[in-house]
């Protein structure tokens, strides 16, 4: 009962949908179709045609399918163990799938023997042999669909693409359409209890995107906001949901069953605690920051007070997003651990 609540939260917190075993065609791969979508070449006449990303619950399973006994709770360590594995190293893996309109979607997903860091991936040789071969011997078994794009983590800095893989991005679009890039932030997902993922695809060089106005506000760190913001006009994001089949259903309960008790047994604050270290020294640096901006420019313009109360606010407006989330997380640690405690510790009454 308790592995199936955990499922049950899990599946409500990501909105995976399980799609009707009557209307699955969503799992049926017709090459000649596929490949007759793919001759139009949509991407060429929109930049901004796919719109939306689907990916399979299997997909995001395998995305972490290489986790050491960390101790993760399921409803975590069935999405980021490939990503939580390597620590504070990107690791980055291959996804198979289909398009269908404006929508990527995501069938597979499989790891590649790289490892790297916020500006630099090591994709050895050996990792392109892997790639090849894996893709021969999936199509040999029957899973006919291509790479479709690629994952890579970004351990506790958020979901975007630096400098690097907006260049790793744009290459594979000329050369592989169509294609997408996925970023999971593995230590967020542990600390917030919901998957931290993004999925996003460059413009073509020298195209001016239209003025979306202000994006949705994330936390950057100190040390990434110069990278995020130099190229964050270089891509745009797509929309992510996830689905499943009557089989899947299956699959996730067999691994909830297995996993359940490491819910228990672990605590975000443990598993977290180097992570949410780095989220208060960075956030005291970003004060320390704003007071200094704001002193000066309250020198600089003094006579302008309008503008000054706007400045002000727009700092003071992020500092405090960022403490709330930092405060909520702990103190759902926090509770979570006083939870057990009554539940499993305390002597019964009586």
């Amino acid at each position: 009962m308790d592995s199936r609540n955990a499922l049950k939260r899990f599946e409500m917190e990501n909105n995976i949908s399980e799609v009707d075993p009557q209307q699955d065609q969503i799992y049926h791969y017709n090459n000649e179709e596929h490949q007759a979508q793919l001759n139009v070449k949509p991407w060429t006449k929109d930049p901004h045609h796919y719109k939306k990303v689907k990916i399979s619950a299997v997909a995001l399973i395998k995305m972490g399918s290489m986790l050491p006994g960390l101790g993760t709770p399921p409803q975590q360590c069935l999405t980021v163990i490939h990503a939580r594995s390597g620590g504070n190293i990107e690791v980055m893996g291959l996804m198979q799938g289909k398009v269908a309109g404006d929508t990527m979607v995501i069938m597979d997903a499989f790891a590649l023997p790289v490892e790297g860091t916020e500006t630099r991936v090591n994709a050895q040789a050996e990792g392109y042999e892997y790639m090849v071969e894996y893709i021969e011997k999936a199509k040999e078994v029957g899973r006919l669909e291509n790479a479709i794009g690629w994952y890579h983590s970004h351990p506790g800095y958020g979901c975007w693409l630096s400098g690097i893989d907006v260049s790793t991005q744009m290459l594979n679009q000329q050369f592989q359409e169509p294609w997408v890039a996925v970023v999971i932030d593995p230590n967020r997902t542990i600390s917030a209890g919901k998957v931290e993922i993004g999925a996003f695809r460059t413009y073509p060089q020298g195209y001016k995107p239209p003025d979306e106005g202000p994006s949705e506000y994330q936390t950057i760190p100190l040390s990434k906001i110069e990278d995020f913001g130099v190229h964050c006009k270089s891509y745009y994001q797509l929309d992510v949901s996830y689905f499943k089949s009557t089989l899947d259903t299956h699959l996730l309960e067999l691994l909830w069953n297995k996993y359940w008790v490491n819910t228990l047994s672990s605590s975000s604050l443990l598993t977290n605690r180097e992570y949410t270290v780095r989220q208060i020294s960075d956030l005291a640096e970003k004060i320390d920051q704003a007071d200094a901006t704001l002193s000066q420019s309250g020198r600089v313009m003094w006579g302008s007070g309008q503008d000054k109360k706007k400045m002000e606010d727009g700092a003071l407006s992020k500092l405090a997003r960022d403490s709330s989330r930092i405060s909520a997380e702990a103190a759902h640690g926090l509770m979570s651990q006083v939870l057990k405690n009554v539940l499993f510790n305390q002597p019964m009454a009586g």
